[in-house]
């Protein structure tokens, strides 16, 4: 399976994962709870075998970069919390942090 589809579907199983991490409201519901260990597992999978041909700058930063940025706007679309101008800053630097890395890695 191409290398950057594995660090797709790692990034929506980290999302996804975050979810249930809020929705286990600390741990004290058993299946968002399980859910989060689970499809965490199989987040930190996807991303492991990613690096077999992504190094590993890269493919972290796209996976945390995108996987932050992504997570912030589930927040607001689905947890209902709120953004401010701080929060659409922070989601914007992050995602250009992102593309510089991968302009670099493409140089290398």
């Amino acid at each position: 399976m191409n290398a950057y589809v594995l660090l797709a579907i790692a990034i929506v199983c980290e999302i996804f994962a975050t979810s249930m991490l809020k929705a286990s409201v600390g741990f004290t519901k058993l299946a968002p709870s399980l859910a989060f260990i689970i499809v965490m597992s199989a987040s930190f999978y996807a991303v492991s075998q990613a690096l077999n041909q992504i190094p590993l700058g890269i493919a972290y930063a796209i996976w945390s970069g995108l996987g932050t940025a992504l997570t912030a706007l589930i927040a607001v679309f689905i947890w209902k919390e709120t953004m401010n101008a701080y929060t659409v800053t922070g989601i914007i630097l992050v995602i250009i942090g992102v593309v510089l890395l991968n302009l670099k890695g493409a140089g290398h």
